[in-house]
């Protein structure tokens, strides 16, 4: 190896660290930022000592009220790890997604993964109810994330919409039939349950409790690293199906594989968090700016901006209108808007 060579790579090296430590730090003082602020503002020594008394019993003398402690440790730390969690998620399944399909503008969103959790959602909460506990809403979720996506397939198929454009033409198509059968599922169900799930699908996290955050962790993470692993296979996909398959990988096979492993991601984060639109669509185009195209780095990076982009979503949602919550698929779908018509333009371009 060249001297050239070692130096170009330690220089990648080092900008790859320096970009991880400081997405790291932004997303910690992000997270502090989100439990801070709220109609009830809280100092960061305050936060900073509930913490450490959480974490480590009778390492601080309490100085705050418990009132200020409950609002701090039972409802804004599980909202804003919530929220970073499904940022995290939808952000990487944005990304697999987008080089499996060779299409930019492929999301969870665009092609029905989000409907189908949704319908799998509504599903439980106002038909069959909790026969499962907890694991009711995310097990249907996951359900009918996979149902959607394995029609997304089943149309494109049958339609022989082989290209990129087409498959997402598929996916809307997909998304409004799914999304019908949901609202004939609220139409049928309880009207004095109604409004909430139709406020749960306009994106929301104001829900959050501790317990809820072991079923996105245990999905996110394996699921998430084995795409990671795959990240190579993901970066032949971007070139084409017949140089995907001269290095051995099966292309219909795989991509099947990550639009189960999306499914299974999207379905979780929906089940505790509603529709939150964009977010996989944005992340992996602004991860690309920074950080090229390999996805070994796309993907991780993905997680982060996604996890801090809807944390701050999160926060301007319940800032906004304060008192009151906004739902943050608002939020999402506002800024995503006009992300996605600015794509549009420079793709003309």
């Amino acid at each position: 190896m060249s001297d050239q060579t070692t130096t170009a790579t330690r220089a990648s090296r080092l900008h790859l660290g320096a970009a991880a430590t400081t997405g790291l730090a932004v997303l910690l003082l992000s997270i502090a930022l989100a439990v801070a602020v709220g109609a009830v503002p809280m100092p960061l020594s305050t936060i900073a000592g509930v913490l450490a008394n959480k974490l480590l019993p009778g390492v601080v003398e309490p100085s705050w009220s418990a009132g200020r402690e409950a609002i701090i440790w039972d409802i804004r730390f599980p909202r804003a790890l919530l929220a970073g969690l499904v940022g995290a998620g939808l952000g990487m399944v944005g990304a697999a997604l987008q080089a499996v399909t060779r299409n930019p503008l492929a999301d969870p969103h665009l092609l029905g993964i989000s409907s189908g959790a949704a319908f799998g959602a509504i599903l439980a909460l106002l038909h069959t109810g909790l026969f499962l506990g907890l694991l009711t809403v995310p097990l249907l979720a996951f359900g009918g994330a996979l149902m959607a996506a394995l029609l997304v397939v089943a149309v494109a198929h049958v339609a022989g919409a082989t290209s990129a454009d087409r498959l997402i033409l598929a996916g809307v198509a997909v998304s409004f039939i799914v999304m019908a059968g949901a609202n004939v599922l609220i139409f049928l169900g309880d009207p004095r349950a109604t409004h909430t799930v139709v406020f749960w699908m306009l994106g929301g996290l104001g829900l959050a409790q501790w317990a809820h955050l072991i079923w996105p962790i245990l999905v996110l993470v394996p699921t998430g690293l084995w795409l990671w692993a795959r990240a190579p296979d993901l970066n032949a996909m971007t070139v084409g199906d017949e140089t995907a398959a001269t290095l051995g990988i099966a292309p219909a096979r795989f991509r099947l594989q990550v639009f189960v492993a999306g499914a299974l991601i999207t379905g979780v984060m929906v089940a505790f968090s509603g529709i939150i639109g964009f977010v996989g669509l944005m992340m992996p185009h602004i991860v690309r700016l920074v950080m090229g195209g390999n996805n070994q780095r796309v993907l991780p990076f993905s997680a982060l901006f996604g996890a801090i982009f809807l944390i701050w979503a999160d926060i301007a949602a319940r800032v906004v209108m304060a008192p009151e919550d906004m739902p943050i698929g608002v939020v999402t779908g506002l800024i995503g808007g006009v992300f996605f018509v600015a794509l549009l333009a420079r793709r003309r371009l």
